[in-house]
């Protein structure tokens, strides 16, 4: 196997225990809301709290990737995952007694969690940027959204059972190892750049820089223009949007299911996990579509036609699956909808790579804080949920999901890359057979 597809590998892992670790709470919130009787509002204030550090802490944690390079800042954060999905575990309880403790210390420790998780993906994507050749960026970012989607999937059944069998505060202790294993893992063997790692071949190397253009001086502060530039920032603003839709399967879903389709906590458990899976799989597909439409027909609109299309995909079937009579065909009609959703990821992700170029945690950043102010919406969500129901609250997710379409219109993702010609194209093709 080629070196660049072990590290997506290892990415793949860390991504997946990220969402494992980050988004237990969602699955636990009904069992914490009845254990410390938090209404809606404060069950808001708790997701709000993660959503408004990981926001924040974007282009910190992008332009820290940018400083500390990926192998030392994603050992870092993995391990300080499991820590805090330790502290989850047992500092409420410690605190209940006290009038309003247990959701200050919810809210105090998810808010330490955003800031860990949020340079998360801005790494992930550098590093892809500079393992991966230009114009195969997509589908690397799509197989790492599969993973983090296969970890929501997996997180609604395992931890339901675990609540169920060992209690709310020991389903943490059981899963905090994870975020250990992925940091130390990615420390053994994952690098910042091919040319660091001693596995990569001759021929690989040669792959990897098929068709970059390297500066003949770098620019060491050009990561402060890449976060004012103009398509990073329509990026942002259409990832707001599209981020909303997220925000409200990641965060609800599960509520949802128990309250307003009536599915105990158990069946909740199992059909929470339809749309992760759904959407894994169509992540790839978005990925690969891509890919392929930016090699035929360039990057601008070969991110941009797969885009907005899923995103109006995304508007209506988010309105048919809240209108549906019938349960089951309204949990299949979301998880098309979460399906469609995660279509997009890839050339959101992509499109900020051939912007960013060697500043693509920089970028990446910028954009992933437009996609995570999303986040700071929670408790307005909640508001919506106690007065109007669950229909009008779905219904506001439309309405963003075609917003997210319509600024697609204007993102240019402008390739800066060259096709190499002469000796050089027949090395690279050769190279090719070779190692892809």
């Amino acid at each position: 196997m080629p070196v660049r597809f072990r590290i997506l590998a290892l990415l793949s892992a860390i991504s997946f225990a990220n969402y494992f670790l980050r988004n237990n709470v969602s699955v636990a919130m009904p069992s914490m809301a009845e254990t410390f009787s938090f209404s809606h509002a404060e069950v808001g204030w708790i997701f709000g709290s993660f959503n408004i550090a990981y926001a924040l802490f974007q282009i910190p944690g992008g332009v820290f990737g940018d400083v500390m390079g990926s192998r030392r800042a994603l050992t870092l954060i993995a391990i300080t995952w499991g820590v805090l999905t330790v502290l989850t575990g047992f500092v409420p309880h410690l605190m209940a007694a006290s009038a309003g403790g247990a959701l200050t210390a919810y809210v105090a420790i998810r808010f330490l969690m955003g800031m860990a998780n949020a340079p998360v993906f801005p790494l992930v994507s550098g590093t892809i940027g500079n393992w991966f050749p230009p114009g195969r960026w997509a589908f690397p970012n799509a197989v790492t959204q599969s993973a983090l989607a296969v970890a929501q999937a997996a997180t609604g059944p395992l931890i339901t059972i675990l609540i169920l069998r060992v209690g709310l505060a020991a389903s943490f202790y059981i899963l905090a190892p994870v975020g250990l294993l992925a940091g130390l893992c990615w420390w053994w063997y994952g690098r910042d750049k091919p040319v660091q790692h001693r596995a990569v071949s001759p021929q690989e190397l040669r792959f990897i820089a098929s068709g970059r253009v390297e500066a003949a001086v770098p620019d060491r502060s050009a990561w402060k223009k890449i976060i004012v530039q103009r398509d990073v920032l329509l990026l942002a603003a259409s990832y707001f949007s599209m981020n909303y839709v997220f925000f409200i399967f990641a965060q609800w879903l599960f509520t949802y299911l128990v309250e307003a389709r009536g599915f105990t906590l158990l069946e909740s458990g199992f059909l929470y996990a339809l749309p992760f899976i759904t959407g894994a799989v169509l992540a790839l597909v978005g990925g690969l579509v891509c890919d392929a439409l930016c090699r035929r027909i360039g990057s601008i609109w070969g991110c941009r036609i797969p885009a907005a299309g899923g995103l109006v995909m995304v508007a209506i079937l988010l309105m048919a699956g809240a209108y549906a009579p019938n349960p089951y065909v309204a949990v299949t009609l979301l998880a098309l909808c979460f399906g469609f959703c995660q279509f997009t990821e890839p050339q959101f992700w992509a499109a900020a790579t051939y912007i960013g170029g060697e500043h693509t945690p920089s970028a990446t950043g910028v954009m992933n804080t437009g996609g995570n102010l999303a986040g700071f919406l929670a408790p307005v969500v909640g508001l919506i949920l106690d007065r109007f129901g669950w229909i009008p609250t779905l219904a506001t997710g439309s309405v963003f999901a075609l917003v997210a379409a319509v600024l697609w219109l204007f993102v240019r993702a402008q390739s800066t890359t060259r096709v190499p010609d002469g000796e050089v194209r027949a090395a690279l093709a050769g190279a090719e057979e070779r190692v892809w």
